[in-house]
């Protein structure tokens, strides 16, 4: 076969969730399948060694233009050129007018449930551009992969797609995720970054979902009621953009206790999760929430909500709370800095749930549904 795979964003510096599952799906697969031909469409960016081509995974970086029309003009025109038996695209979106068969990833479908304005410019585009084209795109594809049962069930009955034509793969741990021993290693990424040598961990987003703000509501707490608190680390956010959520909850003095480090490039991530007390990500909304395994791969407790897929991929390993009511982030929080059997049991649940993902078995599974392909 010749396969066709849409990894628009592959190669930006700063990776987010979806960049990072096609990356990790796509090396694997060089690995697993060294018969079928692949062609990989992606825009030339800076960090063009995540990816590399071999025999038979060429990248193909000649579209040019915006991310619409990169996705909607120029995809389609090239993949007519190349013979692409099939097209997979893997971040929610897919070309409407491409004469080849599809597969789509919709990793959520957020977007389709609100429509909120209260993210960055970039963020309320996007939104916008996906609630137009992913209806259309789903019931074109020949078939959808999403990363859990949870969000499957949600695609089926808010897009009215069969269930039988919706396939979850779950994501999977990278192997640097992992409990690491070298102190020199860590106290160098510490003196890089002026972490603290002891803290609490929350990667923040100016998204709403991801509930930053109900995050410092909770350390408010925190910070209130003991005497000699962790300080807390916000990673991916501009110290302006904390001192305004602060501002709102009429915490300004906590900025004080606040270490905003920026982006953390993702081959430090498990050095960052290893330095780390406890891992805070009671996100309002996710269709898997892969930083929750990560830092358990890691070593590292972690407290998360109790809603949307984030019970189904912590496996109980976690501390869940509802991330409406910062009182109950911070009773987990405190209980696992009080109780240490408990914060040991949760460490060492978290090593177990950990394991059950693996991208080895992502791509097993993505080249089976590519197979099923040749009989549609």
């Amino acid at each position: 076969m010749n396969i066709g795979i849409e990894v628009q964003r592959i190669f930006r510096p700063k990776k987010h969730g979806m960049e990072v599952v096609s990356m990790e799906i796509i090396r694997e697969l060089q690995q697993l399948d060294k018969s079928n031909k692949y062609t990989l469409f992606s825009k030339k960016d800076v960090d063009d060694e995540s990816v590399v081509s071999t025999q038979n995974f060429l990248i193909d970086t000649l579209i040019q233009g915006s991310y619409p029309v990169w996705e909607q003009i120029g995809l389609p025109k090239r993949i007519n050129k190349l013979n692409i038996d099939f097209l997979h695209c893997t971040a929610n979106t897919a070309p409407l007018f491409s004469k080849v068969p599809t597969i789509i990833t919709i990793h959520d479908i957020i977007y389709m449930e609100s429509l909120s304005f209260k993210g960055s410019a970039y963020q309320n585009f996007g939104n916008i551009y996906r609630r137009l084209i992913v209806p259309a795109a789903a019931k074109k594809a020949r078939i959808i992969l999403t990363v859990s049962e949870f969000e499957k069930h949600v695609i089926a009955k808010t897009l009215k797609i069969p269930e039988e034509k919706i396939r979850v793969i779950y994501n999977g741990v990278n192997d640097q995720f992992k409990n690491i021993s070298d102190n020199q290693i860590l106290q160098t990424f510490k003196n890089k970054h002026n972490l603290p040598d002891k803290f609490l961990l929350h990667f923040g987003n100016t998204a709403p979902k991801k509930n930053t703000i109900g995050v410092l509501e909770a350390y408010k707490i925190f910070i209130a009621r003991q005497t000699n608190p962790l300080p807390l680390v916000v990673t991916d956010c501009e110290p302006e953009y904390i001192q305004e959520l602060l501002k709102k909850i009429d915490a300004q003095q906590l900025m004080e206790h606040i270490h905003t480090p920026g982006y953390i490039p993702f081959s430090d991530i498990p050095l960052l999760y290893n330095l780390a007390a406890i891992f805070l990500y009671p996100s309002h909304r996710e269709s898997f929430g892969m930083p929750v395994i990560e830092a358990m791969a890691c070593g590292v407790p972690v407290i998360t909500s109790n809603k949307s897929a984030l019970p189904e991929i912590a496996g109980g390993a976690a501390c869940l709370v509802n991330p409406e009511i910062a009182e109950e982030i911070y009773s987990q929080l405190n209980l696992l800095l009080t109780d240490d059997h408990f914060y040991q049991t949760k460490r060492q649940e978290g090593f177990v749930n950990a394991s059950r993902f693996s991208w080895k078995i992502a791509a097993s599974k993505t080249l089976e549904v590519y197979n099923e392909m040749k009989s549609i």
